[in-house]
């Protein structure tokens, strides 16, 4: 085996640091910068008309707990394996989020994560991160569909039920069906080796972070002066991120695929086109270009743990 000198190996890790930072933030250029439907002209003139600095500190203060409670699932997940600090788990997760900007699915999110950990922990750690977004999106699936049943879109609403009980059909019936040597019952078995008090507490902040983040997007369409009642504008909400969310997509095009998504349905209430994509594109920027940049400091501070 060749071995790669000391300085050599550091000035490569750099190198791929800095690239990973490039990157993340390229493609967050081009997609606003490539974006003609933003009219920045107009965005400007409203945002100046109508908020203020509580304002926007306000919406900030969304973001910030947003991502906090993300942060506090992912500490109370690895407390399975090792008690890790906010400190050390804001590390994990907003370096990983950077990680992630620019990969399918954000699967290069498990490897950043995974990556602070030895390699003997590898598996375990992309299991968690699994569990960790698995109860996200289950909270997603939950407020959707009865979004949809409340605003009378049975036909969708039935179709999503239906899908749910044929998958779970399925993988009852194929539990012994092997996938990357893994099958249903491996999982759920390594699932019941998580405390249940680990589960709950999932559970409870999964929760908390869905309704931080979906009336962050309901406040930014009071801000813009949208007067809808409040149970059709938050069930149009949980319609849009459910939907989004089965649409396989890079983090960094999320905006765009939850953009046109609720293009749709707000066009349905008349909402204007143009304010839908800029809140789309906002909650974007808010909760995803914000964290990476931050995420982008732990990138270039890391160090690789080289323990097995």
């Amino acid at each position: 085996m060749i071995s790669i000198p000391h300085k050599a190996k550091q000035f490569l890790v750099f190198t791929i640091k800095l690239l990973i930072v490039i990157g993340a933030f390229y493609f967050i250029y081009d997609q606003i910068a490539g974006n003609s439907k933003l009219e920045w002209s107009k965005f400007q003139t409203l945002v100046l008309e109508k908020t203020s600095i509580i304002t926007i500190i306000f919406i900030l203060l969304f973001s910030v707990a947003n991502r906090y409670f993300e942060i506090l699932k992912w500490q109370n997940l690895v407390d399975f394996i090792k008690p890790i600090s906010v400190g050390e788990a804001s590390k994990q997760v907003l370096g990983a989020l950077t990680l992630g900007v620019f990969t399918p699915v954000g699967i290069g999110e498990y490897a950043g994560k995974a990556l602070y950990f030895p390699k003997s922990q590898t598996k375990k750690i992309i299991f968690l991160n699994l569990v960790c977004n698995g109860i996200q999106s289950f909270s997603t699936v939950i407020f959707g569909i009865i979004g949809l049943i409340y605003l009378k879109y049975y036909f969708l609403a039935s179709g999503s039920i239906l899908l749910a009980v044929i998958l779970t059909l399925f993988l009852y019936f194929s539990r012994e069906i092997k996938i990357k040597n893994y099958t249903f019952q491996d999982l759920m078995h390594r699932l019941n080796e998580i405390p249940k008090y680990i589960h709950r507490k999932n559970f409870v902040l999964a929760f908390c972070r869905y309704v931080i983040f979906s009336h962050q997007y309901y406040v930014l369409f009071l801000v813009f002066d949208v007067d809808l009642p409040y149970l059709t504008l938050i069930s149009t909400i949980s319609i849009v991120y459910f939907l989004s969310s089965v649409v396989p997509s890079f983090q960094f095009l999320d905006f765009a695929v939850k953009g046109s998504v609720a293009m749709f349905f707000f066009g349905k209430l008349d909402v204007n086109e143009w304010i839908v994509i800029f809140i789309s594109t906002l909650m974007w920027f808010l909760n995803v270009v914000l964290p990476v940049a931050i995420g982008s400091y732990y990138v270039m501070r890391f160090k690789l743990n080289t323990s097995k």
